[in-house]
Order: structure tokens, then C-alpha cells, then sequence
């Protein structure tokens, strides 16, 4: 690879970086502008929706429903963000979300995280998909101490999967506060530390909430 090459690739590299950091933050703005429209245009034409459905406009549909129906309002406040490139048109991440959420006479708080797949197509990055998982919602005044964090109004309390992307935190707890007497482990290789901490868990399943 000529030195003209490498440099139009690692500029490349930057230019995606800073396209997909900003899908996050797009993605929470029409969010809680409740722009339908700005929404699903972070997802491809062929987006999948579940129950069979596929595309933007069964996407928007989906959208429509789930927010007129359960929330009055809310604000989605994105955290740290890390990246892996699987190849120049395809990459994975991780980013954190604090979100607030009015529903009926109830303030919800809630603390989650996206495992998110993107890609490159005719030159511009979209979502391929984003896996939601929840460690707690709950009302502003009843702290979410104890087992089953997820507490929405009118739902029984339910486990959100906030860990259980990375095997790392029940084998800490596994070991019941001992050290670890194990080697330390080398650094994740280049654009490999999600799937290095993943040790090759399983995806969960998600539960579906904004």
C-alpha cells in the first residue's frame, strides 16, 4: 500500500468515526422531537421491524404507535460511544443512554446501552440494527435498588439484560469477591474489543423500549 493510500484510508477511517458517533445523537434528537421521518432515515430502505414487517414505513408505523401510546415526553442524553470496524463498510459499538421519560403521572428514569451494528451504503452510514439493553427504569422517586430494575408503570418488574452482552460481570461476581488468580489477559487486538470482552457470549434477547 503506497503512503497516498494509507492516508486517503486512515482519513476515510476518521470520516466514518466522526458519521457514526453522530448516529446516536441524530437517532435520540428526532427521537424525542418525535420526527418519525429523520428516525427511520437512520435505518436502510430495508430495514427489518419484526412480526414479518420490513422498511422505513412499517418502521415509522412502529414508531407512531409505541410513542403516542406510552410516553408524554422524553429526553435521551448519549454517553460514551466505542467503536469497532469489522471492515471499510461495516463496523459495531457500544454507546451508553440516560433517558427520562414522562408517562402518565410518573417520572421514569432509565440507564441502558446499544449494541449496535452499522454500515456503509452508497457512502453514507446508517443503524443496521441496534440491540437495546436495560439495567433499570424507574419512577424518579422510588430509587431502583434490588432484583428486576426495569419497573415501568402498569408492567410487572423484568430484568433488562444490561450485563448480560459481556460474560466479565458474572464472572466477577462469580468469584465472590476473590482476587483473580489468573494471568492478566494482553490487550484487545486492533478494532477488536468489543468482541474481545464479548468472549464469544451469546446475544441476548431484547426487550423493546426506547
Amino acid at each position: 500500500m503506497s503512503d497516498t493510500t494509507a492516508l486517503l484510508a486512515r482519513i476515510d477511517r476518521l470520516e466514518s468515526l466522526d458519521a457514526i458517533r453522530q448516529l446516536p445523537a441524530k437517532y435520540a434528537l428526532a427521537l424525542d422531537m418525535r420526527d418519525g421521518d429523520a428516525w427511520v432515515n437512520l435505518f436502510p430502505e430495508d430495514v427489518r421491524v419484526g412480526g414479518g414487517k420490513q422498511g422505513r414505513k412499517d418502521l415509522r408505523d412502529w414508531f407512531d404507535e409505541t410513542h403516542s401510546m406510552q410516553f408524554d415526553g422524553t429526553s435521551h442524553h448519549i454517553g460514551g460511544h466505542v467503536i469497532d470496524f469489522d471492515d471499510a463498510d461495516h463496523a459495531q459499538g457500544v454507546v451508553y443512554s440516560k433517558n427520562e421519560h414522562e408517562t402518565g403521572a410518573q417520572w421514569v428514569l432509565m440507564q441502558m446501552l446499544y449494541f449496535d451494528r452499522y454500515e456503509r451504503i452508497d457512502g453514507r452510514w446508517y443503524f443496521r440494527r441496534r440491540l437495546p439493553l436495560y439495567w433499570y427504569a424507574s419512577d424518579l422517586n422510588q430509587p431502583p435498588v434490588g432484583d428486576r430494575k426495569m419497573r415501568w408503570p402498569g408492567v410487572p418488574p423484568y430484568h433488562g439484560s444490561f450485563h448480560d452482552l459481556f460474560p466479565s460481570w458474572g464472572t466477577y461476581w462469580a468469584r465472590q469477591g476473590k482476587a483473580h488468580d489468573g494471568p492478566v489477559e494482553p490487550p484487545a487486538p486492533l478494532e477488536r474489543f468489543i468482541e474481545t470482552m464479548r468472549r464469544g457470549a451469546p446475544l441476548p434477547k431484547p426487550r423493546v423500549r426506547s
